[in-house]
């Protein structure tokens, strides 16, 4: 009661155990994957940003380079106007005294402001008929008046210097010049090659290589300033304002696709991403591997145990048989009667024989595992090898009203092989299709040539196995489980020496096999000349 107890508490703790790596190995499955999914979505905002930035310095270069056109044009021509409309004088006049030098200093600061109209066939504008715009010169002067020493003449000099107001004239006329380019039409204030090479340039300072396709849009409608494959994508498609006035508005709006996007940003972090699922995947691996030899381990353990149970139990009932037969043969009554002698004596032998073929087996199995069993090799004739296993067991069929019938249709059966192992595998098989006939044995060997080989087939009709126990009958330890019936004896040895056998003659075996409608273990082997 105690054992059982200790063993349904290390199965329970067992379970959580597997459970508890299981959980841990999810988490981190879920945090490499978190990881992945928020490196991606961060290089998207940033690939955003960039772009952003990217369209807004294109949008601010166009404008700014069409307002430098035209104000290098027009910085040309004021020069050469002549008369000015209107003049406008502008003067701030202040005076400092010096008591102790007897000095004064008057400071004069004057802005001359000349208003000109300049025809708008010069700067090939179309909707204007002329264009004002100032000419602005700053004009500054010192006087100082200084008296003698003994209060006699005053000496005067003069300083006075011009200089020209170029910045108050360049805001003057690009505020002036911003509402009357608007009129002009899009195609003579930008053409695609310019928009296509600022992006171009753009995306090299910012360190990008993405492919794009652009458009301007007038209000809604596509124009003619465009690359030829543009396609508007809203997952790939940014835009940015272009040509803006004074009061923040345009009818101008720049689209540019990005369509390598994904791509871009994948790549981006692909490196990281498959070095940490190569890790995650390792991981996986490892833990799938070691949970694997766990469940084979405690597998192996399990089969073990009940092989130890079901030997004790096979060992337990010839020997109890064994003392009874003795026990009957001290009456003196049997000692007198050859007849229960001699079924008392058979009983004796016949278990003896059970006892020593059981430990035969596990002594040939221990002794492959180890590699200490010498297989010497020889030519032999396989049909002589078949009729003499066939004599081990006619006894038993015969008392069980059945039959083993041979039809040897090959006509080559040299083989190179070990005699001895080579019965025990036929043994083997013989003795399986009488276990699990439930009626009289009814078993059929066949022989036969296919090419450089020869094939023997052992055929019954007993209870047949299903297909998941046809992929595990060659294994150590391993019985069909049948609940709690136990009509054939046994501990799973016989076919995994069988399998062993033949694996080291180079050899085949496997079974054909339907449920309730017999098998066929089918061998493969070599022939020699």
């Amino acid at each position: 009661m105690l054992k059982s107890y200790f063993w349904v508490m290390n199965k329970k703790l067992f379970a959580l155990l597997i459970a508890l790596m299981s959980l841990s190995l999810l988490g981190i499955i879920f945090v490499q994957g978190y990881w992945i999914a928020n490196s991606y979505q961060t290089k998207d905002d940033q690939f955003k940003i960039n772009v952003r930035q990217i369209l807004s310095s294109v949008a601010k270069k166009i404008q700014v380079r069409e307002a430098e056109d035209y104000y290098n044009l027009y910085s040309g021509l004021i020069d050469s106007a002549n008369i000015p409309d209107n003049v406008t004088m502008s003067e701030l006049i202040y005076k400092t005294q010096n008591d102790r030098t007897k000095e004064t200093v008057i400071f004069s600061d004057g802005i001359l402001a000349e208003d000109y109209k300049l025809s708008s066939s010069f700067l090939d504008l179309e909707e204007t008929d002329s264009i004002q715009f100032k000419k602005l010169t700053n004009r500054k002067s010192t006087t100082t008046f200084k008296e003698g020493v003994d209060g006699g003449g005053i000496t005067k000099s003069y300083n006075e210097s011009f200089s020209r107001l170029t910045d108050y004239e360049r805001s003057h006329f690009e505020h002036f010049f911003k509402n009357i380019s608007a009129k002009q039409p899009l195609h003579k204030r930008v053409e695609a090659e310019e928009i296509e090479a600022n992006i171009q340039n753009e995306l090299e300072n910012y360190g990008l290589k993405s492919k794009f396709e652009f458009a301007v849009y007038s209000n809604g409608l596509a124009t003619k300033v465009r690359s030829r494959n543009f396609n508007l994508n809203p997952d790939t498609t940014y835009d940015v304002p272009l040509f803006v006035n004074d009061e923040a508005d345009t009818s101008y709006t720049l689209y540019v696709n990005f369509f390598e996007k994904e791509k871009l940003v994948l790549n981006s972090i692909l490196g990281m991403a498959i070095l940490s699922l190569v890790f995650t995947g390792v991981i996986v691996l490892a833990y799938a591997n070691a949970l694997s030899q766990i469940f084979k381990q405690r597998q192996i353990s399990q089969i073990k145990s009940d092989f130890i149970n079901n030997m004790t139990h096979e060992f337990k009932t010839p020997i109890a048989t064994i003392n009874l037969a003795l026990d009957a043969l001290k009456n003196p009554k049997v000692k007198d009667n050859k007849e229960f002698l001699s079924r008392y004596l058979g009983m004796i032998r016949d278990e003896n024989r059970r006892m020593h073929a059981q430990v035969e087996n596990v002594l040939r199995i221990s002794k492959l595992e180890k590699n200490e069993l010498d297989l010497p090799k020889e030519r032999i004739k396989l049909h002589e090898v078949v009729e003499d296993a066939i004599t081990h067991i006619s006894l038993i069929v015969e008392d069980r009203g059945g039959y083993v019938k041979t039809h040897f249709g090959a006509l080559k059966s040299s083989v190179l092989g070990n005699e001895s192992h080579l019965t025990n595998v036929v043994v083997n098989l013989l003795d399986n299709a009488i276990k699990y006939s439930e009626g009289p044995p009814k078993i059929d060997v066949f022989t036969e040539n296919v090419k450089n080989s020869i094939i023997l087939k052992i055929r019954d009709q007993g209870i047949g196995m299903s297909k998941t126990v046809q992929k595990k009958i060659f294994e150590k330890f391993y019985r069909e489980h049948t609940g709690d019936i136990h009509n054939v004896k046994g501990h799973g040895l016989g076919l995994a020496y069988v399998k062993r056998i033949l694996d080291d003659h180079d050899a085949q075996v496997y079974v054909e096999s339907e449920k309730d409608k017999g098998s066929t273990f089918i061998i493969k082997l070599h022939l020699i000349s």
